[in-house]
């Protein structure tokens, strides 16, 4: 508005006009339609009564609850009361002997339009507030949120008291990181984005500390295969991983990697576990490797990983590896002097706990990839707290450590010192079972193999792991479909990025 001397009332006007054009492609002519439109006193209530405006000239039958008397309301949302009115609009102001009204009045709406709150929440909705976003919420009708839900906070995607629960959200511009990241991002439902006519050149300046790693991102990142290709073209990827009773993890990690593309992988294990790995394919190579009493590694297999590993590619360490105190001084040995790319996952990050400092002395790239209770672990934490802020906590971890940071849940962080924060896009609920964290360790470690930075192969694998998720979740049903199921469809998660481009 100052540098570019675009009036507030133009934005404004932009943001309601294109959500009101989004509301009728998405859920068809509002002629006839009952509307509510629920409004705030602030510019996200001035851009509902623009909605409210533009529907009710598209022949909508137009209610606006407004949430604060005319005085209280911001200047820009009092023109767009006075507009809406003088056009025979319908306005109803909203107080608590009201709100069955209210009620019955949402339940018989067609379509209900949340512009309650907008972005810089800062506190808990309380008191009316919070009775009104209950009450849009238990009328079982259509919600479409103006830009993003109200209730979550801009930043965190915490539920700040209550939120509406979207059918859609139009996000104005940008998408803000509160609808990407849990658990806001449950609160959204389909996401569109609406650009109001903010400059480009003014995008361009913002800080790019933040992106959403989409369908075009993994596009761009996925490289073609020559014709003159070889195997060894492909990298040669070592696993160092197992356990007695947890072979299983080892041999996703491995399948993963080569379903991913890697030329070569060998999977280092316990030598007591040669010939009982579950379901090996043929096409992983072994090394096996001195063992504890328990059936664990053995800090004696350091010397043999050191020699075989120097000529290859990268090494994916954890998965199903167990916490014996002799495995978890091999893996800290290991972090100090393995001269490849490492992706530590599983057990190799609990053994990581109060050992932080060794990250500052690794010969080589680190990737990290924790869910959210090995992340508080790390950080001598809660799970609760890493979950409010994701994004924080893993810019501040990167900040100390000089590591590529997966923080693993709903909208993926992947975080480096140098380069953008990104949140993934791919993934669904039925990926919370069994082994799916084995998969994404062998996937990043595959694409490291292959040539990828692994800034880029942590964001791309996380993002073909998702969307391998997201195709068992559309072949089988999201409850009950296997970290088996993810690896089998890996391919074709790479054919579908690659063909968006296309």
């Amino acid at each position: 508005m100052e540098e570019f001397h675009i009036p507030a009332d133009t934005l404004m006007e932009n943001a309601g006009r294109l959500l009101a054009d989004e509301i009728q492609n998405s859920f068809g002519p509002v002629a006839g339609k009952m509307v509510a439109v629920v409004a705030g006193k602030g510019n996200n209530g001035g851009d509902g009564l623009v909605v409210a405006r533009h529907l009710l000239e598209a022949a909508a039958r137009i209610t606006v609850y407004l949430l604060a008397p005319p005085e209280k309301m911001s200047a820009e949302a009092r023109v767009n009361l006075e507009r809406f009115r003088s056009s025979a609009g319908r306005v109803e102001f909203l107080n608590e002997a009201g709100l069955g009204d209210l009620f019955q009045s949402l339940s018989r709406s067609d379509l209900i339009v949340d512009a309650l709150f907008g972005t810089g929440i800062s506190s808990p909705v309380e008191g009316l507030a919070a009775r009104v976003i209950d009450a849009i919420n238990e009328s079982g009708r259509p919600v479409i949120a103006a830009d993003l839900p109200s209730g979550i906070h801009t930043d965190t995607g915490r539920v700040m008291g209550t939120a509406i629960k979207a059918t859609m959200t139009v996000a104005f511009a940008l998408p803000k990181r509160g609808l990407l990241l849990y658990p806001g991002s449950d609160f959204v439902g389909r996401l569109k984005v609406a650009d109001i006519g903010i400059p480009p050149a003014l995008v361009d300046q913002l800080p790019g500390t933040i992106r959403w790693f989409t369908s075009a991102e993994a596009g761009e990142l996925i490289r073609r295969r020559s014709i003159n290709s070889h195997k060894g073209t492909f990298g040669h990827m070592v696993v160092i991983a197992g356990s007695s009773g947890k072979g299983g993890a080892a041999v996703m990690a491995s399948l993963s990697g080569l379903r991913v593309g890697a030329g070569l992988v060998t999977l280092g294990h316990p030598a007591g576990l040669e010939g009982t790995l579950p379901d090996r394919p043929l096409e992983i190579m072994t090394l096996p490797l001195p063992q504890t009493a328990e059936r664990s590694l053995s800090r004696a297999a350091l010397g043999s990983l050191l020699e075989f590993a120097k000529d290859k590619s990268v090494a994916a360490i954890g998965p199903g590896l167990s916490v014996h105190p002799e495995t978890a001084a091999l893996i800290h040995d290991l972090i100090t002097h393995l001269a490849v790319p490492m992706v530590i996952d599983a057990d190799g990050l609990n053994v990581l706990v109060g050992h932080l400092d060794l990250l500052n002395r690794a010969r080589s790239p680190i990737v990290l990839t924790p869910h959210p209770g090995e992340m508080a672990r790390l950080i001598g934490s809660t799970v609760r707290e890493v979950q409010a802020d994701r994004v924080g906590i893993a810019t501040d971890f990167v900040g100390r450590y000089p590591v590529t940071l997966v923080l693993k849940g709903a909208g993926t962080i992947v975080a480096t010192p140098s380069g953008p924060v990104t949140i993934n896009s791919t993934g669904n609920p039925g990926m919370a079972t069994a082994g799916t964290g084995d998969v994404l360790t062998g996937v990043v470690a595959g694409l490291i193999a292959q040539g990828y930075s692994p800034d880029q192969a942590s964001r791309l694998g996380v993002y073909l792991h998702g969307l391998a998720g997201d195709l068992a979740s559309d072949e089988i049903g999201e409850i009950g479909f296997l970290a088996g199921d993810v690896i089998r469809l890996l391919p074709a998660a790479i054919t579908k990025a690659t063909a968006r481009i296309n």
